[in-house]
């Protein structure tokens, strides 16, 4: 049954109350607007909010709705959209202080392009740390965001104000970006689903100075309303040349096949993570004993390979001093402290350095892509540890462990650019959410997608309480 309040229902419930005429797209936009009013204040999900135009685009979608005419398969479900993405007419402040917000914002991404030729009424855009650097949301332009399990921790990043948006009720739909566990790190510690889907799945225009990293995929509160949002995301766009061919596939068929039969590899530390919480390592075990009860063939074995992190770190802070390099001195002095130290150490590296760093992301690529020919899933803890305080930007030092040494499990499959998602699995006895990460082959993102649904119908993804509010 949908929720009773309109801003806790997924994509899919709207959808189909838009369908019945038991609710509106009007109606629905005006309670993620009201849940928007009364949380933002205090999460700081949102940078920017387009209500007048979210409202105006809510009230044609019930027109074509009343006509029985929906535009596209999003047709009146509020989106919103991390703020690295572009979106025409509104600005795109990376939340940088670098950035004027004073020019023309004439371009829409492909994401956001897709997603207004589907229907979905976009909101506005969502808090990131300055140009995605890092695995918490805060910045000097935007501040502290928070997590709506408990607001004295961090939603994570620097998809966190997608995250804690999606988690709140803020809207069912967001677009984040991953470059080294960008969506699942804020989906886990949110408590939603997030996808990053095979690289060039989702095309991308402007193409992101971290590199071949970079994924888009959505955040959502359950695996169908994802499966939905690839529909749209993975239609072709030519301003991205390193997309994938587009493949016409439907990705809610198939959905509700389940996991019998599927070889499973179950990696409790992927041979390396010697800092993984009990809670959260318990947790896992769970459910992946619950995946073998749904009829998974499930073996505990490692992958092979060693920790990466100074491969995804050194070809993290040679992207960071790349772009510190297209500012200004004046622009370079009000930066985010922890995306000064990350150029600067970007700073020490020579070609010959990054030469040896991709040819070892291309042997952990090859080593992979060997592994999934004999499973079909990898499975393993989303982070290795719970959300943590929510402190400001510069807080402590900058280094390749403070950086991401606590998310041993997300940074490897931006290496290789393999599909994989995160799912809720529990909570901590603090009631903290604790996140499933489910890693498939490349290209094999319906399968990823199939096996979050049937562990999904078995543990239902939770809302936060909000009793704080």
């Amino acid at each position: 049954m949908p929720a009773t309040d309109l801003a806790d229902c997924t994509a899919t419930d709207l959808l189909a109350l838009y369908r019945s005429g038991q609710a509106s797209p009007l109606q629905a936009t005006e309670a993620v607007l009201a849940r928007i009013e009364r949380l933002n204040p205090t999460l700081r999900a949102f940078c920017f909010l387009a209500a007048d135009e979210a409202l105006a685009s809510a009230r044609a979608s019930e027109a074509r709705w009343q006509r029985g005419q929906p535009c596209g398969p999003l047709d009146g479900v509020p989106a919103s959209i991390k703020d690295l993405i572009l979106a025409q007419g509104w600005p795109t402040l990376r939340g940088s202080h670098t950035v004027d917000a004073r020019q023309p914002w004439d371009i829409d991404a492909p994401a956001v392009a897709r997603l207004r030729e589907a229907g979905a009424v976009l909101l506005g855009k969502t808090s990131t740390p300055e140009f995605g650097c890092k695995g918490e949301t805060n910045s000097p332009r935007t501040g502290i965001t928070r997590n709506p399990w408990d607001p004295r921790k961090t939603p994570g990043g620097s998809s966190g104000g997608t995250a804690a948006a999606v988690a709140a009720g803020m809207g069912p739909l967001s677009v984040g970006t991953d470059g080294a566990g960008s969506v699942r790190i804020p989906a886990s510690f949110c408590g939603n689903f997030g996808l990053k889907p095979s690289f060039g799945r989702v095309p991308a225009y402007p193409l992101s100075p971290f590199g071949s990293v970079a994924h888009l995929g959505p955040h959502t509160m359950s695996v169908r309303d994802a499966a939905l949002m690839m529909n749209v995301l993975a239609r072709p766009d030519a301003r991205d040349w390193t997309s994938l061919p587009p493949d016409g596939r439907d990705y809610t068929v198939g959905l509700d096949d389940g996991v019998r039969g599927l070889r499973v590899a179950w990696s409790p530390t992927l041979g390396y993570a010697t800092n993984v919480d009990p809670e959260v390592a318990a947790a896992c075990a769970a459910a992946v004993a619950r995946l073998a009860e749904l009829g998974a063939r499930v073996d505990e074995v490692d992958p092979g390979f060693d920790d990466p992190l100074d491969i995804t770190t050194g070809l993290w802070f040679v992207g960071s001093w790349t772009l510190w390099n297209t500012l200004t001195p004046a622009q370079q002095a009000v930066t985010d402290p922890d995306f000064a130290a990350e150029a600067q150490l970007g700073s020490a590296y020579s070609a010959l350095d990054v030469q040896r760093l991709n040819l070892r992301r291309g042997a952990l690529g090859s080593s992979m892509r060997q592994f999934m020919q004999r499973y079909d899933l990898l499975v393993t803890p989303s982070v290795a540890v719970p959300a943590f305080d929510a402190l400001p930007a510069g807080h402590g030092a900058m280094t390749p462990q403070s950086m991401l040494g606590w998310t041993p499990f997300s940074y490897p499959f931006n290496l290789t650019q393999q599909p994989a998602c995160t799912i809720p699995c529990g909570l901590t006895a603090d009631g903290l959410p604790i996140g499933l990460q489910i890693v498939g082959p490349m290209f094999g993102d319906a399968l990823v997608l199939r096996a979050a649904r049937a562990y999904e119908s078995v543990q239902p993804i939770a809302r936060p309480r909000l009793d704080w509010a």
